[in-house]
């Protein structure tokens, strides 16, 4: 599996144990300090390189040294880093992250250079050798782009996944509307296709982005796991019990491990739970590149159940 992860990438700096943010100039001590490569697709990059995947990243950081951070960080997860161009008029898009002791993390995010990118930052080269392309973050380019740059893909027979960032409303849908029908698996969360699609349940709103052309819904829930809608019907996969420390990149996770599933061969519920599996990998430590597990441990988890 050789992926061109495109879109999104982001320094996150996580903070662990906070319960409230100090009064004033108050200051407050914590357990942890850490950082990591995340965003929809920095962060999925990271988790397919550690299954065994060949991952090259694309996108656009600053030129500053959260940028010099991030790249730093990608490459050591075996990220092939020289696709993300360096933007001297924006900085590198950053997350602080306080995570609270029950594993919730509200956000302060930058976008940064991620609003810098275009379609003329990737090279001619894009998709050689590449089986597949990961988009995350469509919305930054716009359906009408997303949708040449997954076409193009596409047309030369590599497979493509989309994993939007934004929240979910009818609007964004509209606005990434022309993606879609170039896009074999869509990775959205409950939340978002609820409010993409107004749907009463979670299988309507699934099977309603069926009929806008999309190939597979695999949808994140949370704890309760992923529901997978293709046209063959709608099956949902359950979370792996275990005992949360920081849900940051659990949706990029379940992301590489479907993702990873698929190209070796698995049906796509059987790869959600490989998906769910990887997740717990990640929500058990602090960040998307928590923890020291690979492919067979992954695969060991999910076949547990």
């Amino acid at each position: 599996m050789t992926v061109a992860a495109v879109g999104v990438h982001v320094l996150d700096t996580h903070v662990l144990g906070i319960e409230s943010i100090p009064d004033g100039s108050e200051g407050q001590l914590v357990e942890t300090i850490r950082m990591s490569p995340a965003g929809t697709a920095g962060g999925t990059a990271v988790v397919l390189a550690r299954l065994g995947a060949e991952v090259r990243s694309y996108g656009a950081v600053g030129t500053d040294p959260v940028g010099d951070t991030l790249l730093a960080l990608l490459a050591r997860e075996g990220v092939e880093v020289d696709g993300l161009v360096r933007k001297a008029e924006a900085q590198t898009s950053a997350s602080v992250l306080p995570v609270r002791p029950n594993g919730d993390r509200p956000a302060w995010h930058c976008i940064g250079a991620n609003g810098a990118f275009t379609l003329d930052d990737l090279p001619a080269d894009l998709l050689d050798g590449v089986t597949h392309l990961h988009l995350g973050g469509p919305e930054f380019l716009g359906g009408e782009a997303a949708g040449q740059l997954l076409g193009r893909a596409r047309a030369a027979g590599v497979t493509t996944s989309v994993d939007v960032l934004a929240p979910g409303d009818a609007d964004m849908l509209a606005w990434i509307a022309d993606a879609l029908p170039h896009t074999d698996f869509l990775l959205p969360n409950d939340e978002q296709v609820l409010g993409f699609t107004g749907a009463a349940t979670l299988a309507e709103g699934a099977q309603a982005l069926l009929e806008r052309g999309v190939g597979c819904v695999a949808v994140t829930q949370g704890a309760k796991g992923a529901l997978v809608a293709t046209a063959s019907g709608v099956v949902e996969v359950p979370a792996f019990p275990i005992e949360v420390v920081d849900t940051t990149g659990c949706g990029d996770a379940f992301s590489a491990g479907f993702l990873r599933g698929l190209s070796l061969g698995l049906a796509p519920a059987e790869a959600a739970r490989l998906g769910c599996a990887t997740a717990a990998q990640v929500a058990q430590g602090l960040g998307t590149d928590a923890g020291s597990y690979d492919l067979a441990a992954v695969q060991e988890l999910a076949a547990s159940r």
